[in-house]
């Protein structure tokens, strides 16, 4: 093991912090929160800017104010409306209005019958949000990062909108920062980026946080952006 217990706890307060965060996806669904949106604002929110967060965060924020110009910073409404942007050209990366329009389209569906995405599990949010086939081994990290924002609740970067769901259940979003620096640090030996290696880390942090393990996330991720290493 490359990192001790003492030096995880240190560095997960450290980088759960909004200091870190003032240019990463999460400031668009707290945006909605904090100015006393619905919470289907909130969700929407997170839902595009979960599907955003891939690449350069710079870039990531640009393209999702580019979204949520689109939808007059009104997603429900325009959700609910029907009507969206349905280009074939990029909204971000790989990411094209089309498939923002789809979305915005099995969002609409899901609200017609529900008030909120909460009760949704992670592959349900794979295929009735996202229109991926299920896959019950995906790591699923944007998945994760969004029920990271909405369920956890210390109230310093994440929000702990859904009251329903424990946070002690979340598991790690595993993207290439937060699975590089595990495997450099020894939390893991598992080379491929899936629901196994997830949970494997997010079990790590669970002998340390027990009813927070995604709390580690914040020690991992900070690392792994500020090159920082502890071996």
């Amino acid at each position: 093991m490359g990192v001790t217990v003492e030096e995880i706890k240190f560095y997960a307060s450290k980088y759960n912090d909004m200091a870190y965060f003032n240019e990463d996806p999460v400031i668009f669904p707290r945006h909605f929160a904090a100015h006393g949106a619905c919470l289907q604002d909130v969700e929407i929110a997170a839902v595009f800017a979960a599907h955003l967060a891939w690449g350069r965060r710079c870039m990531i924020v640009r393209d999702c104010r580019r979204a949520f110009d689109q939808m007059d910073w009104r997603p429900y409404d325009y959700v609910m409306t029907g009507r969206y942007k349905d280009d074939p050209v990029s909204l971000h990366r790989i990411v094209k209005w089309s498939e923002f329009a789809a979305i915005c389209s099995r969002l609409k569906a899901i609200y017609e019958r529900s008030d909120t995405l909460e009760k949704l599990s992670p592959d349900e949010f794979r295929t009735e949000v996202y229109g991926q086939k299920s896959d019950l081994r995906a790591a699923n990290k944007k998945i994760h990062l969004l029920r990271r924002w909405m369920v956890r609740r210390d109230g310093k970067v994440d929000m702990g909108l859904w009251k329903g769901v424990d946070p002690s259940s979340l598991i790690i979003p595993l993207d290439t920062h937060v699975h590089s620096q595990a495997l450099a640090l020894g939390i893991t030996d598992r080379k491929p980026t899936d629901l196994r290696t997830a949970d494997q880390i997010t079990g790590f942090f669970r002998e340390i946080f027990p009813e927070d393990p995604v709390l580690g996330d914040f020690a991992l991720f900070g690392l792994g952006v500020t090159g920082v290493s502890l071996k």
